[in-house]
């Protein structure tokens, strides 16, 4: 009986989540979609921890694990993390962890370490799992992909307005070919073969992340804070969509007024609107709060 009811849980789940957006460019597991197939609604899980970061800007690994249980199990409606990691990822996948290594906000290490943690749990042996920025074009491991896990702290950005997840790609193809109009058509960059409809989760870093700048790679530590959050999604526009909210509402706190972007992040709606890899509408988008809520800004 226990069996069969993991068998339809999984089943009734693929049917819900569809391979959705973009032609099945990416695996919208946490999508919900209209009777006629038209895409509604998507899932993402915001968790935070008031104990994640010291003051001193130490990353509680064990802390980051908790958050990443607790997302996955709300993100895909499972009682155990893992049997979430091996809805999502098979023993056979080849698994490239896509991070960041930007030196002053990287893809903190502790989160890079659970997740390899979940793929390892669902069966990937070590040999096939690997992480890389820029080289991810020169990995093997990238190269033979068959499943790939996004993820990068959210920061402002000169050329793109924010750095996001959807950013996050542009190693894999020649990053001048798409700062036209500040990088707009960044959700093309999942249409590349070795990209297209192999990503299976987003997780957007807003630990500490950095809501303004003063030009190209710019970083100064007074403008991050210490928000101490997650954002799970299988839509990497949806994780996008609520990171640039909160960005915005932080800026809005510390400068007194609504001061938008400069550039604007307008990738992030221009990827549901034009090019539909995922929901980008806050009005369409299911967001699970979770954790911490003080200063929550959402």
């Amino acid at each position: 009986m226990a069996e069969m009811k993991d068998e339809l849980t999984r089943r009734d789940f693929f049917k819900g989540a569809g391979l959705a957006a973009a032609g099945g460019a990416v695996a919208l597991a946490g999508t919900q979609e209209d009777v006629g197939g038209t895409q509604k609604t998507s899932r993402a899980v915001l968790i935070r921890d008031e104990k994640a970061v010291s003051e001193a800007g130490v990353i509680d690994g064990e802390r980051i694990q908790t958050m990443m249980d607790q997302a996955m199990t709300s993100l895909f409606g499972l009682e155990d993390p893992a049997d979430c990691w091996k809805l999502i990822i098979k023993p056979d996948d080849i698994v490239g962890l896509k991070i960041n290594v930007w030196r002053y906000l990287p893809t903190p290490k502790e989160l890079v370490q659970v997740l390899r943690k979940g793929v390892m749990g669902a069966g990937v042996p070590a040999e096939n799992i690997d992480e890389s920025d820029r080289d991810v074009l020169k990995k093997d491991v990238f190269k033979r992909a068959t499943a790939l896990i996004n993820s990068r702290p959210m920061r402002t950005h000169s050329w793109s307005g924010v750095g996001s997840l959807l950013k996050n790609y542009i190693t894999f193809d020649n990053p001048p070919d798409y700062h036209d109009d500040s990088c707009a058509d960044l959700a093309k960059l999942w249409e590349l073969p070795v990209v297209k409809g192999k990503t299976r989760l987003n997780v957007l870093v807003m630990l500490t992340p950095q809501f303004h700048n003063l030009g190209p790679h710019h970083f100064d530590s007074k403008y991050t804070w210490p928000y101490k959050g997650l954002i799970v999604s299988t839509d990497p526009v949806a994780a996008d969509a609520v990171g640039l909210r909160i960005i915005q509402a932080k800026r809005r706190e510390v400068f007194g007024e609504d001061r938008p972007l400069q550039p604007t992040a307008h990738h992030i709606q221009r990827a549901d609107t034009v090019h539909k890899l995922g929901v980008a509408d806050m009005e369409k988008i299911d967001l699970v709060r979770l954790g911490w809520k003080a200063d929550a800004l959402i």
